[in-house]
């Protein structure tokens, strides 16, 4: 029996029981589905919409927690509708809010699941590994033109999997990764060969994204994934495990790093996007260039200038969520937006280090939102769905920390007031 499984023992009723698992694979199946974005509407969407609306009618709770994610979701796409009255045309902006909406929903969902049953916190992980894995393998396998067909899985010749861009495929891969990175640092060693195959078959689709957001990330949250998890562990023996797999890691990613540039399509692509700074991103009018007017602009549209709008007034896009914020969902939108990630991060950081059934999946998912907060600097992410994944993963755990303090409280007879 696991240590969640011992927290949450099973409910005596079969019927209920059985109800219970069936949900918390369909729970599993849609973050699975999250995994394969080509076109949209995509069944990731189609399954959800059907999986929430059932949940909530047949009764899933939303408790304090999940009810102020949801305030702070509905108030930034309150900030979206106001923006679409300063469109002169609507086309397209309706549906771009509508799908912001459904994704905020999403995250309220996760949350609820989530402070339901922890259980399912193993299910999601899984599943997204699994699809993690999977849609990797279908970028590589499409990069290296390994079958006929195989380049719909690729985009300007980086991998992007079963997304529509490479940028949101590299960094899709990377909390599965932290799980498994996990797995392997706090599991037995006759279990992390598996894990290491699945890692390495991740990193891969990762670099062969050519993504440099997708490369920092990665990095950076490993990093801080094993210094959290040095502060919690303190013993000599653990922090040793963590020094030894640590060195094999790096030495099998150099290894295997200096492998693929031996391929000169792989060497040449890579020599160019290494490169910190790229021709678009200093030039006139190109991507820093826009932040910087974008943001002036923006200080004088308190309401935004509504969804896409930016793109069709300068070269591209946003490619920043903070500019993005205040041009799509206005000042209002801005400083929700800006509210929310602080909230979530407090929300991780308060309860990082208590030792909790819960705490591996709190501990990714917070540094995983660290890590897309600061990405979101040179990149959009809004609309990726396992951002709000990620959201609706720190809200639930912090839900279920309040649901066993309270329990705690009750024991010694303390008031929950």
């Amino acid at each position: 029996m696991s240590a969640i499984e011992a927290t949450y023992p099973r409910v005596a009723d079969p019927q209920r029981v059985t109800l219970r698992i069936i949900g918390s694979a369909l729970v599993a199946f849609g973050v699975f589905l999250s995994g394969f974005v080509i076109d949209e509407p995509a069944p990731y969407e189609l399954w959800m919409a059907g999986l929430t609306g059932i949940w909530f009618i047949l009764g899933l709770r939303i408790s304090r927690y999940s009810g102020i994610l949801l305030a702070l979701l509905i108030t930034f796409n309150v900030g979206g509708m106001l923006s679409l009255t300063q469109m002169k045309d609507m086309t397209g902006g309706p549906m771009y809010i509508a799908v912001s909406t459904f994704l905020a929903l999403t995250s309220v969902f996760y949350a609820a699941i989530i402070e339901d049953n922890a259980k399912r916190l193993v299910l999601i992980f899984n599943a997204w590994v699994f699809a993690a894995v999977i849609t990797s393998l279908l970028g590589i396998l499409g990069y290296f033109h390994a079958f006929p067909g195989s380049e719909v899985f690729t985009l300007y010749d980086r991998a992007k999997g079963a997304f529509q861009d490479p940028n949101v495929f590299g960094p899709f891969l990377v909390a599965p990764s932290l799980y498994l990175v996990h797995g392997m640092l706090t599991r037995s060693l006759l279990s992390s060969p598996v894990r290491a195959l699945a890692l390495l078959i991740l990193a891969l689709g990762v670099f062969l994204s050519f993504s440099r957001a997708a490369w920092g990330l990665f990095l950076l949250t490993i990093v801080i994934l094993i210094f959290v998890m040095l502060l919690k562990e303190r013993t000599g023996a653990f922090r040793l495990k963590i020094l030894l797999m640590s060195m094999t890691a790096v030495i099998l990613m150099v290894a295997a790093l200096v492998i693929a540039l031996q391929i000169p399509q792989v060497a040449d692509l890579f020599s160019t996007r290494a490169q910190l700074v790229q021709q678009y991103d200093g030039e006139y009018l190109g991507r820093f260039d826009r932040h910087r007017i974008g943001f002036q602009m923006m200080m004088e549209r308190p309401l935004g200038i509504g969804p896409m709008v930016f793109g069709t007034i300068f070269p591209e896009d946003e490619h920043n969520i903070w500019l993005k914020c205040l041009t799509t969902y206005g000042w209002l939108g801005f400083v929700t937006y800006v509210l929310m990630l602080i909230w979530t991060i407090y929300l991780g950081f308060k309860n990082l280090l208590k030792d909790r059934p819960w705490q591996p999946f709190l501990m990714i998912a917070w540094i995983c939102v660290i890590g897309h907060a600061t990405i979101g600097n040179v990149i959009d992410i809004d609309h990726w769905r396992h951002v709000y994944l990620l959201f609706g993963i720190v809200w639930g755990c912090a839900a279920l920390e309040h649901r066993h303090q309270l329990a705690e409280m009750r024991k010694t007879g303390v008031s929950a007031t």
